[in-house]
């Protein structure tokens, strides 16, 4: 077989040893091969290599030069072998052909170096796509969450999954699994959403994709990395138990339990002084005894040093990795430093266990076994290796679908959309003209820095140059750029508004890294104002009294106050990947319907953080605080260029019909199920898309909950005229929370279901009591429910039956 690795010195550990029996489980074939290593040969698999890293210049993180020796002796880091191969593909440009030619010699060489003859593992970004040169953009989270698609983004993450597999890569880091709490986080870009079902479903989703591919996906960032103080990255974390366990922690369980993850990355975080790459509780306890998982736990890169540089709770590398290894890291990463050399000695010392070590390179070995990495006939070479692709197609046909999906029309005054193409329309703003505004900061583009002589690698549409294909007299100003004080261009495009018909203003962010953009990881706010002078253009075009539709290419909300009141329609795009200047284009001039919902809520005011939809009654506005924190467009927000009508909302019985008048609420037993059904009709002359959102409201509880909380939605596609009823049948587990004695309950009393278009807008209410005693559920509590969709008219057969 070509490139078949073979390294047999005796029968202990070639290739007639009992670890290389695939007839064994992956834990068996571990237990075997743990007891013929060296103290040095175990270590070297609990590690990862970062080759050609650059530790210099602008292009590198925060402490990555302290950490970082671009310069690897690559005999020495592989003599007793390896654990991990960090990111080949995604560290400089490189033909997607030439890369895996070049991996598969690197995995040789690994192999053939040391007595096993076990290649590494290799792992990259894939959050945006395969973050290679040339490879497939797709939208960001922010705009998964937005298509309320869960079905669009597996099949997104599978094309991911299959074009990272064909290339030589065994794991992903990806997907992140965080709830955004305060939008002056620089990495909202990359979160889901602010509701932990949205993310949790969604998420759960993306990773049954990537796992169906073959890829190990990695959750990120376990856990309570986005409920930093004041918004900053890598800051402290000072939320409590209620919050982490009923906001923070379900979507990670609903993506291992639901989506089958097999990789968990440890958080930056530090909550409540405790940092999480110590934490035993959280890392062990929590993560494996009471959840059951068992795959790998990496660290996030250079976090096991930060213990002792950052959070001071190591006194040195040794004492750093001893902390990692007892609190459940598995792998160090991004490269080799405290689980080298320091690791190494303290164990000869006696100073750490080496069954920690066993510990972790067990889950190690367990995870290469499944991936096909001790068998002695795995290959180095992928096949088919001369036809690799990253970017065709059927890659592009998906990424578009979901950015058509994803984009949020949040007002339409007057019917101004679609734009009619025979007006005068002038296009207005810094980032209308920007193929790297359509683009998150995990993007290779992006994340990667500039390198003029390779490009860009992809064709990237602008927003300009798509809306310029339907209407060729478009008028095009910048007014200023995406950051900056300069001014001088605005007065050009003011004339150019006010000359035309309408305008389109398109507004917004500059991705990047640590300060190197608007968005992006490092890149936080300290308030919610549009970067740069780009609020005074938006002003000073909606002065013109020419009628404006604001497009908004964010990363994060940005909030919305009274001058913008004025703007006859908004659109918003939450870096909607390579092909979203042709969706945004397509949603403009009405060749798409435009179906997206807002994740996240779009605050009014620059200042009123944290402030999401999932908070409770003292949360939100009253009369004895002079600020308000109303958005100005809610969560599960977004209208159409169609309407629908909502009805027939009712409570079934086990015969599935609406129960009868009844005296009160009807009953729903506390380890039952309720079912609720609501008709939506397409009353319009297009087809289109309504997204059926359920809430859950409870009155009166033993600690405060949110007023409304998601716990279903339903994304149902309708032609006009037709119809189709909406069943979700819910257990009553999904309505349960922490209650006051720390364990998670489900309380008798007065609920209600409410069918939604939005978390601010009810088209009905159903009223329920939950009946019996109060009830503890744990990790195996029913985490969604049962949705159905029927259609009423033309036809009754079922479109769909699926848990959502």
């Amino acid at each position: 077989m070509t490139g078949q690795i073979s390294n047999s010195t005796s029968p202990e550990i070639g290739e007639t040893a009992r670890w290389r029996d695939t007839r064994l489980s992956p834990a068996e074939r571990a237990d075997e091969l743990i007891p013929l290593m060296t103290l040095e040969e175990k270590v070297a698999q609990l590690v990862g290599v970062w080759v050609g890293a650059d530790a210099s210049g602008g292009g590198v993180a925060p402490h990555q030069a302290d950490m970082t020796d671009g310069d690897v002796d690559w005999e020495s880091a592989i003599q007793y072998g390896l654990g991990q191969l960090t990111r080949p593909f995604g560290t400089v440009p490189v033909d997607p052909v030439a890369g895996a030619r070049s991996l598969a010699a690197s995995q040789a060489q690994i192999a053939a170096a040391s007595r096993f003859g076990i290649p590494a593992l290799v792992h990259e970004e894939c959050l945006t796509g395969f973050a290679a040169w040339g490879a497939t953009v797709y939208p960001a989270p922010l705009s998964w969450g937005a298509s309320f698609d869960p079905e669009l983004v597996e099949e997104m993450a599978g094309r991911i999954g299959r074009s990272m597999r064909a290339a030589g890569v065994h794991q992903g880091l990806a997907p992140v699994m965080d709830v955004t709490r305060d939008y002056r986080w620089g990495r909202t870009e990359e979160t889901i959403g602010e509701d932990p079902y949205l993310v949790g479903t969604i998420g759960a989703a993306y990773v049954r994709g990537l796992e169906g591919a073959g890829i190990v996906a990695t959750l990120k960032h376990f856990a309570g990395y986005s409920v930093s103080k004041g918004g900053r990255n890598l800051a402290p974390v000072s939320m409590g138990r209620r919050e982490l366990a009923d906001v923070i922690l379900p979507p990670f369980e609903m993506a291992i339990r639901e989506g089958g993850a097999r990789s968990v990355m440890n958080s930056y975080a530090e909550i409540d002084g405790v940092p999480v790459a110590a934490d035993e509780d959280m890392l062990t306890r929590l993560l494996r005894d009471e959840w059951g998982f068992s795959g790998t736990v990496v660290a996030d890169y250079f976090s096991i040093r930060f213990l002792e540089r950052l959070h001071g709770v190591a006194r040195d590398g040794a004492d750093a990795a001893r902390l990692a290894l007892r609190a459940g890291i598995d792998v160090e990463l991004p490269t080799v430093d405290t689980f080298g050399a320091p690791l190494i000695e303290a164990v000869k010392n006696g100073e750490i266990d080496e069954e920690l070590i066993d510990r972790a390179l067990r889950r190690v070995l367990m995870q290469k076994a499944e991936l096909g990495l001790l068998d002695e006939d795995w290959q180095s070479l992928p096949e088919n290796v001369d036809s690799l692709r990253l970017d065709d197609e059927t890659s592009q046909d998906v990424a578009l679908r979901l950015a058509r999906e994803s984009i949020i029309l949040l007002r339409n005054t007057g019917g101004i959309l679609p734009l009619d193409t025979a007006r005068r329309v002038a296009l207005v703003g810094p980032v209308a003209d920007d193929p790297l505004a359509m683009l998150g900061c995990y993007s290779f583009p992006v994340h990667i820095g500039e390198h003029p002589e390779h490009g860009l690698g992809l064709d990237i549409p602008t927003l300009r140059q798509a809306l310029g294909r339907v209407i060729p007299d478009l008028v095009y100003e910048p007014g200023c750029s995406v950051t900056g004080d300069d001014t001088s261009g605005i007065a050009a495009a003011v004339a150019a508004a006010a000359d035309s018909d309408v305008c389109v203003l398109a507004v917004g962010d500059r991705s990047g890294l640590f300060g190197r953009g608007t968005s992006g990881e490092g890149c936080d706010v300290t308030d919610l104002r549009l970067p740069g002078v780009q609020s005074e253009l938006v002003r000073a075009v909606l002065a013109t009294g020419t009628p404006v539709v604001l497009v908004l290419l964010a990363g994060r909300p940005y909030a919305l106050g009274e001058e913008v009141d004025a703007a006859a329609a908004i659109v918003y795009a939450f870096f909607p990947g390579q092909l979203g200047g042709q969706a945004l284009a397509e949603v403009l001039t009405g060749a798409v319907n435009p179906s997206g919902r807002l994740p996240v809520s779009v605050p009014r005011e620059i200042g009123g953080q944290p402030a999401t939809y999932l908070a409770p009654r003292l949360a939100h506005r009253s009369s004895v605080s002079s600020t308000d924190p109303t958005p100005a467009f809610p969560f599960g927000h977004g209208m159409s260029y169609t309407t629908f009508e909502w009805s027939d909302a009712s409570v079934l019985g086990p015969d599935g019909r609406p129960r009868g008048d009844q005296a009160g609420p009807a009953e729903w037993a506390v380890d039952g199920e309720a079912t609720v059904a609501v008709t939506v009709r397409n009353t319009g002359s297009r087809a289109g898309a309504e997204v059926v959102q359920l809430y859950l409201h409870d009155p009166v509880a033993q600690t405060t909950r949110p007023v409304v909380r998601l716990i279903g939605y339903q994304r149902v596609p309708l032609e006009p005229g037709e119809a189709a009823r909406v069943t979700f049948t819910v257990p009553a587990d999904v309505t349960s929370f922490t209650g006051v004695h720390g364990r998670r309950i489900v309380e008798p009393g007065d609920v209600e279901l409410r069918f939604a278009r939005s978390s601010a807008d009810t088209a009905a209410t159903l009223s329920l009591r939950l009946v019996g005693t109060e009830r503890e559920v744990g990790h195996q509590r029913r985490l969604r429910p049962l949705v159905r969709v029927d259609r009423v008219a033309p036809a009754s057969s079922p479109l769909k039956e699926a848990e959502e």
